[in-house]
């Protein structure tokens, strides 16, 4: 199927201009998906060639407080606590909080050889112990990833543990696995020569893995580079995070990428396969373009893009385990959405996502086996162990091919744009040489319009501000207005270390004027005493009005406390004097005064009005009682 899909596909150049993106070779293509598909399918089953499979020689004893010590699970297995394993194939526990105990009871082995290895082939395990029992004496090994690399063993990808081991047998092992992951304990014995044959067999097989995929990413990185088009770049970050939860699971990262990074170890699964869902979510999304072909699954797929970006935070506040449950199920949710996605797509008629709905169901097909396998509902064997790293592979080629195949049809629809951009632009040209003319004679017409619009826009800003900023009665500065002005005068008297003064001045005998000869008396004689005001003191100075007959000054300046009061008086006196009214009718008013001083009486505008106004009921009442 996947040999006629490639047969099928044919790639070509995209034009940009006199440029030409350089396409990735067909004939190359097909030949490493032969080939990758032959080794990764091959690969891992050479790779255990030779070894011993102690899955049938097991018995198994949980603990589930994980606290028995090696003296204690011995007098259990005295006891008969411990049960034979007989389930078929690799032991999996699934997600599991216990201890495991696996008893190891050593066949005869052949007797030309003494150096064994005992392997523990699942490099994701948080905590592996090794006890030999032996007629001489006990050993202790340690492992696990939240050891050190360094301080394994064997520095292995997977957990080694060297054997001096007698051929006649006799020899009992006890092993004892602890995991907040999926808890799959394949166990190995080998000969060391055969477990180094084995190996390079792996490796090369791993290495093609890992090759594809830097292959694969650096190409259509450079085609993002060229087209600056998201979907590649969505492209890049998933075959990367793929590469980043592959590494974690087959301890090739530890071993060789992060091996001091224990914390990132402990987390790298699960955050790595969870930011391979985000982005592949995100690549879904831009390479259907659903959010305007398919609204209803973008939302899903947006959906699923924050769960993902959730899980793959997920365990830097909450255990470890449950974001690797939350990955493996969510997994398997936005796999079937990407294929219903990707056949909804088709039934449109995108051609292109032809080759995204094989990808998509090839990867469906192993993140299903190993969603199943970490939840201990399938058994661990060859299948089930490599699924997600065959449908990975497969994926990422195919996915590859359908970002090719889109490039040929931009292509075709530039050139198909392009002759409809043609006719559209004489028919256009036409048209605007008809209004040329007519918008000509607009344009005089318009821009004198909008300079009138301007002026008058600019004249009722102005008159808006003013009217924020002043009294409407007597035009002097308002409450807004004069507390900005302090406020400027404390930035002015901090910078030349000087100081000013702030008179609050209340009118006495106000009302009765108001009473006797009306309101419209009251105004003018406010109108007139704001005039005094402003006329006594300098331009730098501010004359506001709080309301009703309370002003405000500032005088600016530092000067003694006694020459402050002398111009207080003195704007005191200027009040006092009478007013004419307009009927010819003579009155006059007092006006008590409170005086503070900057920095002396307060630091902030509010704090100096506030002794000022104290000050001034201070000397009305003094003036009362007089």
């Amino acid at each position: 199927m996947l040999k006629s899909c490639v047969g099928m596909y044919r790639l070509s150049p995209l034009f940009t201009g006199a440029s030409i993106l350089p396409v990735f070779p067909l004939h190359l293509l097909r030949s490493w998906l032969i080939v990758a598909c032959l080794l990764l399918a091959g690969g891992p089953a050479l790779a255990a060639a030779g070894a011993l499979d102690l899955s049938s020689r097991l018995a198994i004893l949980e603990d589930p407080g994980g606290r028995a010590s090696l003296d204690e699970v011995i007098e259990l297995d005295r006891s008969g606590g411990f049960q034979p394993y007989r389930g078929s194939g690799v032991p999996n526990f699934g997600y599991s909080h216990s201890a495991w105990w696996l008893r190891i009871d050593l066949p005869e082995l052949p007797a030309e050889s003494r150096r064994w290895l005992l392997e523990v082939a699942f490099p994701t395990l948080d905590d592996v112990r090794l006890y030999r029992l032996a007629p001489g004496g006990r050993r202790e090994y340690r492992s696990g990833d939240q050891l050190p690399f360094a301080e394994r063993p064997l520095a292995h990808r997977h957990f080694v543990f060297p054997l001096e081991l007698s051929p006649d047998g006799g020899t009992r092992l006890y092993l004892r696995v602890q995991s907040q992951g999926t808890l799959t304990i394949p166990l190995r014995l080998w000969q060391a020569d055969d477990f180094a044959r084995a190996d390079q067999t792996g490796y090369a097989a791993h290495a093609l893995y890992y090759g594809m995929l830097i292959g694969l990413g650096l190409y259509n990185l450079l085609i993002w580079a060229r087209l600056r088009e998201n979907v590649y770049l969505a492209y890049v970050a998933f075959v990367a995070a793929m590469a980043v939860g592959q590494l974690a699971l087959s301890g090739f990262g530890y071993q060789f990428v992060w091996p001091e990074w224990r914390g990132w170890q402990a987390i790298s699964l699960s955050s790595g396969f969870a930011a391979t869902g985000l982005f592949g979510a995100w690549f879904t999304r831009l390479f259907l373009d659903t959010a305007r072909r398919q609204p209803q699954l973008d939302r899903w797929l947006r959906l699923s893009v924050a769960a993902f970006a959730l899980v793959a935070l997920m365990p830097l506040v909450l255990p470890y385990q449950w974001a690797a449950q939350a990955t493996s199920v969510i997994g398997l949710l936005f796999s079937v959405l990407a294929v219903f996605c990707g056949v909804s797509s088709l039934r449109q008629g995108n051609p292109a996502a032809r080759f995204f709905l094989i990808a998509w169901l090839v990867l469906l097909f192993g993140v299903a086996l190993m969603a199943l396998r970490n939840l201990a509902l399938v058994p661990t064997n060859f299948v089930t162990a490599n699924g997600i790293q065959f449908g990975s592979a497969l994926e990422m080629l195919l996915l590859s091919f359908a970002l090719a195949e889109r490039i040929s049809l931009l292509r075709l629809e530039k050139e198909s744009a392009t002759a409809r951009a043609l006719e559209s632009e004489r028919a256009r040209v036409q048209l605007l040489e008809e209004s040329e003319r007519l918008l000509e004679s607009r344009v005089d017409e318009r821009t004198r319009e909008l300079a009138e619009t301007n002026r008058r826009l600019q004249t009722s800003q102005q008159r808006l501000h003013d009217m924020a900023h002043h009294d409407a009665l007597t035009g002097l500065a308002n409450r807004t207005l004069l507390f900005d002005r302090v406020e400027q005068a404390i930035l002015r008297a901090q910078r030349s270390d000087g100081g000013f003064a702030l008179v609050v001045i209340d009118l006495d005998g106000f009302k009765a004027v108001n009473d006797t000869y009306g309101h419209q008396a009251g105004d003018a004689l406010l109108v007139v005493l704001a005039d005094r005001l402003e006329h006594s003191v300098r331009a730098s100075d501010t004359v506001a009005r709080l309301g009703g007959d309370e002003f405000v000054v500032v005088l600016e300046g530092r000067a003694e406390r006694d020459q402050y009061r002398k111009l207080a008086e003195k704007l005191r006196q200027v009040l006092v004097e009478p007013v004419m009214l307009d009927d010819d009718t003579s009155t006059r008013v007092g006006a008590s005064i409170g005086l503070s001083l900057y920095p002396a009486d307060g630091a902030s505008a509010s704090q100096l009005l506030s002794v000022a106004d104290f000050a001034m009921y201070a000397n009305k009442r003094s003036a009362e009682e007089r």
